[in-house]
């Protein structure tokens, strides 16, 4: 097949699918070409695409290639839309981020870590497929742990879990999550004064819940990255 033909083929259905697509589920399309063929065109039309200053940009995330808007066009494609982005608020994000550095994590590892209870906030990311229900944890109890979805590492732009920042990019991250709105996924608006930056080298010493223990009461609102001798120690 020629090249421009099979990047023809691939655009279309990286238009149709709307999501990430993985190279093992394109190349399945082709009968008579080898992965590596399909991944060097792929390649190729990203390059193009970012060279040529196109409304559409071909973007590796969540483990799989997606047509995107670019991020600079995020304000106009929402005029067009007359909509605002779900907002991310303080607490789904402070959540977020400690079961994306600490997972799989349980919910009373989240609860101790934040000073406050997060079932409602759980229930908001797993609704919002941020965040999912992996198994239980062999220890007392056997407590349910969570880890972060596909969903969570396409909104973020991040190709793997590899690719989570460092703790002094975070911040940078969470801002452009505003600008986020590329492609068919809806982006999340947040607001630098709504947001805070969790230290993924919080204290390890996190207890698992034990049969019949109750979950953490609900307290004063405590920063994740605070300097507590109870919470900080080196990773």
């Amino acid at each position: 097949m020629e090249e421009e033909r099979l990047k023809s083929i691939l655009a279309s259905l990286l238009f149709a699918a709307g999501e990430p697509v993985s190279l093992a589920r394109l190349a399945a399309v082709f009968d008579d070409l080898p992965r590596a063929t399909v991944h060097k065109a792929l390649a190729a039309m990203a390059a193009e695409y970012s060279a040529e200053n196109r409304g559409i940009v071909i973007d590796e995330v969540a483990g799989g290639y997606q047509m995107r808007t670019p991020k600079d066009h995020a304000s106009y494609v929402r005029k067009l839309l007359a909509t605002r982005p779900p907002r991310l608020s303080r607490p789904l994000m402070e959540t977020v981020a400690i079961i994306a550095y600490r997972q799989p994590i349980t919910r009373p590892e989240i609860e101790q870590l934040r000073g406050v209870d997060t079932g409602g906030v759980l229930e908001t990311l797993l609704e919002r497929r941020l965040v999912k229900i992996a198994g239980r944890k062999d220890a007392p109890g056997r407590p349910m742990v969570y880890e972060t979805t596909d969903e969570f590492l396409e909104l973020f732009g991040l190709k793997n879990l590899e690719g989570l920042p460092d703790l002094s990019e975070f911040r940078e991250i969470e801002r452009a999550v505003e600008q986020a709105t590329t492609g068919p996924v809806e982006g999340i608006e947040t607001h630098p004064e709504d947001v805070v930056v969790v230290d993924p080298t919080l204290s390890d010493e996190v207890g698992s819940s034990s049969a019949g223990e109750e979950p953490a009461e609900p307290g004063p609102h405590r920063d994740p990255s605070s300097s507590d001798d109870d919470d900080e120690t080196s990773r």
